[in-house]
């Protein structure tokens, strides 16, 4: 076959490939979602060079082809047909996702029954096939810092210096356009098409979700594997839990064939993140897009056509919409379910619960309405519990966080609850901190075997002793917080009184009033410096509206750990009494009580120092000891208040 132009003949050979992708009609994006357009632009036909000796004619929406795209690749006699050029670089597996049509020409094999994988997930693997991550180290290294020298071609067969398999080509693709493709907001806002073209992307380094599948699919078929872009929807940047789709497709990802079947990828969002409140983009490499398994990845991709679900069975738009969004962070991090399974709850009584189930310990917070308020949050073993009470009726958004392996918090997982009713007696302490009650964390920071497990504890006369085992060398501190109870960090301690023995620690609680308390506990190691952490803390409760406890007295730095305090508990004592004292002190040569008058204490068979003293005349009472009996220095170690008359 011969083409003239310019009236210069060149003698051509044609190879006509036909590509049919069926197209939704465009409605309009969702009033819901920012427009990121993932539609070919509306143009006519036309002869375009793409380089090397190359050229197509293309066929676009508005034709009289009605939805069929027509690409004819026509190549010098003395050049090799850039499509057979491609599958010289690959083994001849990738042929195998090729089919013929009646005429003989080529085309990609559409997905079918061997490439679904079961819904739902199985648990089984993160990946559509198996793979071990640490193989890639090398090849990711190297791929990550090649560099655009020239063209496309050339930057293909750089990447593929070091990949020795398609598996290993695709990876390489992967990798390289993660680290090195920025999103480009303003375009994807702006529907710039020139920011979508492959030359356009390698020079501004940046582009929308349309840009970086057609990247993907092109460097791919350079390498001679064969890839897909797919469009359809997704749950991204400026979704809404619960929210439907319609209109115009809003996403692009990518289908790879590998070992005889299709997989997918989304390089787009394996390069990083748009900051919501800012609209800026960070690149920060996830790992979880590359051959995700089709059973995840539809929880946040509903391509156009259902067989490149990958599954079977395949989910319906309304079953994409309504099933619960878990986070690429939620797999990551080790997270395996979550419960309930819809995105918007219903309190039941104004409470709801929330539990996920994860592959090792793992450290949670969450957030209503963005405080860390209203709710109690329980760690497990493999996993959490919460209940939240939202203060009000309403609309109320709840975000869960995880820690995971690293030292930052990622959002996991976002519900709407709808409350209808809220319980007045409900109210949490503000300062009821997570988590709530002991755990795998608080064994791991150094405290052991609690003497209530549980995370609330119930007080009838608004006392309570908690104890537990502390291992060598940690100091324990406790606070008490409620809201309209102790206010100083001196008051927040003097209504527990910590006691130490044989290993174990002691917190004796008075409550001022009745109500709802958050008893924080915190531990250091002794001979590091810094700060106290924030383990954990109890919720106590007491309903008792005759409750009124004073402090404990006010203890000094020479009141040793191991010491006791059996009586007086109460840190004010009354005008004009006789008040008796017992305490166990170690270490200590004499002790004694000073008022008006000093009173000393004997040391009794049992082990401890008593005696009593007069609160005549006085407003202080305080607890001295001796340490050394050749010194005449007394310390002061304990300090109660006297009553007013």
């Amino acid at each position: 076959m011969e083409l003239k132009k310019d009236d210069n003949a060149v003698s051509i050979d044609m190879l006509l490939i036909v590509h049919s992708e069926k197209r939704r009609a465009a409605q309009g994006a969702h009033p819901d979602r920012q427009a990121d357009p993932g539609a070919p632009p509306q143009r006519r036909g036309g002869l375009q060079v793409v380089g090397n000796g190359i050229r197509r004619w293309q066929k676009l929406e508005g034709s009289d082809l009605h939805g069929t795209q027509l690409t004819v690749e026509v190549h010098p006699r003395d050049a090799m047909p850039q499509l057979l050029k491609k599958f010289s670089l690959a083994k001849c597996t990738y042929v195998q996702g090729l089919q013929g049509d009646k005429n003989g020409n080529t085309r990609p094999r559409q997905p079918g029954g061997k490439d679904a994988h079961a819904y739902p997930w199985d648990r089984s693997s993160l990946k559509s096939m198996p793979l071990d991550l640490r193989q890639f180290e090398k090849l990711d290294t190297y791929a990550s810092q090649v560099t655009v020298k020239s063209g496309l071609d050339e930057l293909v067969s750089d990447l593929l210096q070091e990949a020795h398999s398609d598996l290993e080509r695709v990876r390489a693709i992967w990798i390289w356009i993660c680290h090195h493709i920025e999103y480009d907001i303003e375009a994807a806002q702006e529907k710039d098409r020139q920011a979508f073209k492959p030359t356009t992307i390698l020079q501004t380094q940046k582009t929308n979700c349309d840009g970086y599948a057609g990247l993907f699919e092109k460097m791919c078929r350079i390498a001679g594997v064969q890839c897909m872009t797919v469009p359809g929807y997704s749950k991204g940047f400026g979704y809404q839990p619960g929210q439907s789709f319609s209109g115009e497709f809003d996403h692009a990802w990518n289908a790879v064939y590998l070992e005889g079947r299709w997989h997918l990828v989304d390089s787009t969002w394996g390069s990083g993140l748009v900051d919501s409140t800012t609209s800026k983009f960070t690149f920060l490499y996830n790992e979880f897009y590359f051959l995700t398994h089709p059973a995840l990845f539809i929880e946040d991709h509903f391509p156009d056509n259902k067989n490149w679900q990958l599954l079977k069975p395949p989910q319906s738009l309304r079953q994409f919409e309504n099933n619960m969004y878990h986070k690429s962070e939620f797999y990551n991090k080790g997270m395996l379910s979550a419960h309930p399974e819809t995105s918007t709850i219903k309190t039941v009584n104004g409470k709801a619960t929330v539990t996920i189930e994860s592959c090792a310990p793992t450290l949670f917070m969450f957030m209503l309405n963005g405080k860390q308020e209203h709710g109690l949050l329980s760690l497990r073993k493999n996993g959490m519990k919460l209940d939240v009470y939202p203060p009000t009726v309403g609309t109320h958004k709840l975000q869960i966080f995880a820690k995971g392996n690293s030292e930052i918090y990622s959002s996991v997982l976002e519900y709407t609850l709808k409350c209808h009713y809220t319980d007045m007696d409900v109210p949490l302490p503000a300062e009821l901190h997570q988590p709530v009650g002991p755990s795998w964390f608080s064994e791991q920071m150094g405290i052991v075997k609690p003497s209530h497990p549980e995370p609330v504890i119930y007080t009838s006369d608004g006392r309570c002793s908690v104890s537990f085992g502390v291992e060598e060398g940690i100091s324990v501190l406790a606070s008490l917080h409620g809201d309209d109870g102790p206010v100083t960090e001196e008051t927040q301690r003097r209504y527990i009184f910590q006691l130490h023995r044989e290993k174990r620690t002691e917190l004796k609680v008075q409550l001022p009033h009745a109500g709802k308390f958050a008893l924080k506990i915190f531990v250091k190691k002794r001979q590091e410096p810094g700060n106290y952490i924030f383990v954990f803390n109890y919720l106590l409760c007491c309903t008792n509206a005759k409750v009124n406890w004073p402090v404990f007295p006010e203890s000094f730095g020479n009141w040793g750990p191991d010491n006791e305090l059996l009586e007086p508990l109460s840190g004010v004592l009354p005008a004009n009494h006789n008040v008796p004292f017992k305490l166990k002190l170690h270490g200590v040569a004499k002790a004694l009580v000073k008022g008006q008058d000093t009173w000393p204490l004997t040391l009794n068979h049992e082990g401890y120092w008593e005696g009593s003293c007069s609160t005549a005349g006085c407003q202080e009472v305080y607890v001295m000891v001796l340490e050394n009996a050749n010194h005449n220095f007394y310390s002061y170690i304990l300090k109660y208040k006297v009553n007013a008359q």
